[in-house]
């Protein structure tokens, strides 16, 4: 004669809810790991486009101290042609691209030169990433007086235009 053991049928539910929290973990990693990586990804989108406009900024204040333009206009207004979409962008552009293109960007970046006064420049550079979203805009004052420069460098926190 066999004696069959009684069980409750507890272990189911267990196994079940084990199960449940196991799934609801990694859920939970895939989520933080895809936020990881769209993080990283920005970030370095945005240290390329960087990259690129302090890369334009050097090449063009270089370009700047071997041909100065002879052009000066008020002493008191800084220039605003870097403001303008036009300066960049369409046929009429000012700007230029002093590298014919940028490794992993989806436009090589540009630079536009003002004078500010007899003696002081503004540079402009824009530089991209591979993405539409990531430009970065920077600017250098060069003031030359006596033969010595000066140079006086912020970035532009916003798209101007």
């Amino acid at each position: 004669m066999k004696r069959r053991s009684r069980s409750s049928g507890a272990t189911l539910p267990i196994v079940l809810i084990l199960a449940a929290m196991m799934l609801v973990t990694a859920s939970a990693w895939l989520q933080a790991s895809l936020v990881a990586t769209r993080a990283a990804v920005a970030t370095r989108e945005r240290v390329q486009a960087f990259h690129a406009a302090d890369s334009a900024l050097i090449r063009c204040s270089r370009m700047l101290a071997l041909a100065l333009p002879a052009t000066s206009p008020s002493p008191n207004d800084e220039p605003s042609r870097w403001r303008m979409k036009t300066s960049f962008e369409g046929a009429s552009a000012a700007a230029i691209a002093p590298f014919a293109s940028w490794p992993y960007a989806r436009r090589a970046p540009q630079c536009l030169i003002e004078a500010w006064t007899a003696t002081s420049y503004l540079i402009t550079a824009r530089g991209f990433g591979a993405t539409p979203d990531s430009e970065a805009w920077l600017q250098l004052r060069i003031e030359v007086a006596d033969g010595t420069s000066t140079s006086h460098w912020r970035r532009v926190v916003g798209r101007p235009f």
